[in-house]
């Protein structure tokens, strides 16, 4: 049986169904690698009867497949709307908290202590620079001394925030607390020109806790709060 003259032509000749099962016999993957064909071609009735192909079933079999990936991405996105949402009312609840201190010390107290519950993390630690010789040996419990220049070194050239999975806290970072560190975040903290380059460090026991494809638009938010803070009590006349 051959098609119309007018119809396409197939290698150099008029289209024949012949031609046509020739071409798919030569290539049996076509249709796999073609799948967008079995949306506009018209599927066989189902017969087991003779071993015909039931091309029915495998769309729908595709279908469910597809369905079922779609429900699997929604349950995802779901999960992570909620994830955000709460770790946005924790963010907002420990900056309420920054903004009611009364004392440069109670401040300090809240980041150092407070923060990590509310946060829901294990450590939360300050890194001051400076040139003191005593490094490392945190001025009040939960902040540390770093060397000159050692903020930038940690966070990297242009970073504002770096996010670790998989990663042991630093001694020099996180005190007494580095060994339950698996996952960390380092947030750059701005106090020109009433302070010298700082970093606020949350550790957490979770590997996954703090991740570099983790949003940080919340964090830096906190950081900007954080500054504000500290800031706002190292202007003020002694």
């Amino acid at each position: 049986m051959t098609f119309e003259a007018d119809k396409p032509t197939f290698g150099g000749g008029r289209l024949t169904a012949e031609r046509v099962i020739e071409f798919l016999t030569r290539r049996p993957n076509f249709l796999l690698d073609n799948q967008h064909l079995l949306q506009v071609l018209t599927p066989p009735t189902a017969r087991e009867d003779d071993g015909a192909v039931d091309f029915q079933r495998f769309m729908i079999e595709r279908l469910q497949k597809e369905l079922a990936e779609l429900k699997s991405q929604q349950h995802e996105l779901i999960s992570a709307s909620q994830s955000n949402m709460m770790s946005q009312n924790r963010i907002h609840a420990a900056i309420l908290a920054l903004l009611a201190t009364d004392t440069f010390e109670h401040l300090v107290e809240l980041i150092t202590t407070d923060l990590a519950t509310m946060l829901q993390v294990d450590v939360v630690t300050l890194c001051v620079e400076s040139a003191d010789e005593h490094l490392g040996v945190p001025v009040n419990p939960g902040v540390y001394v770093v060397p000159e220049g050692d903020t930038g070194e940690m966070i990297g050239e242009g970073r504002e925030i770096l996010l670790r999975s998989n990663a042991e806290g630093e001694q020099v970072v996180f005190g007494g607390g580095a060994g339950m560190v698996h996952s960390s975040a380092l947030i750059r903290l701005d106090l020109a020109p009433f302070g010298p380059p700082a970093l606020l460090a949350m550790g957490a026991r979770d590997e996954r806790r703090f991740h570099p494809g983790q949003g940080t638009e919340l964090l830096g938010f906190l950081a900007r709060v954080v500054s504000g803070c500290i800031k706002g009590w190292l202007e003020r006349p002694v």
